[in-house]
C-alpha cells in the first residue's frame, strides 16, 4: 500500500480545544484512517512550521486526499499538506521510467 506523508498546523479553534481537553490524538487519526482501509504507521507533535506529523499507508492518493479535506473542514487545523512517499528501492522504479521520459518534454518557447 502506497505511503502518505500529511503535515497539519492546529487552528486557533484547534489549540484551543486540545487546551479544553488535553488528549492523545493519535487514536482518533487511526480511526479516521481505517474508515478508508488504511493504518497509521507513526503520529508525532511537532514544533516549527507544522504542529503534527502522519505517516499512514492508505490505499491511494484520493483517500489521502479526502481525509485532509475532511481534517480540514472540522476547523481543527488551518493548513493540510499530504505528500507521496516511496522506499528509496521502489523509487529506483520511478526514476528508471523518467529517465525513458527525458527529452521527451517540450518546455515552452521551445
Amino acid at each position: 500500500m502506497p505511503i502518505f506523508i500529511t503535515y497539519a498546523s492546529y487552528s486557533q479553534a484547534g489549540v484551543k480545544g486540545m487546551l479544553k481537553k488535553p488528549a492523545d490524538r493519535s487514536g482518533a487519526v487511526r480511526a479516521l484512517l481505517k474508515k478508508v482501509g488504511g493504518k497509521l504507521l507513526a503520529f508525532y507533535m511537532t514544533t516549527g512550521e507544522n504542529d503534527v506529523v502522519v505517516i499512514s499507508e492508505l490505499p491511494d492518493g484520493t483517500d489521502a486526499v479526502a481525509i485532509g479535506m475532511a481534517v480540514a473542514a472540522s476547523g481543527a487545523v488551518s493548513k493540510v499538506e499530504t505528500v507521496r512517499a516511496w522506499k528509496a528501492k521502489d523509487f529506483v522504479g520511478v526514476s528508471k521510467k523518467a529517465a525513458k521520459l527525458t527529452g521527451a518534454y517540450a518546455p515552452p518557447g521551445s
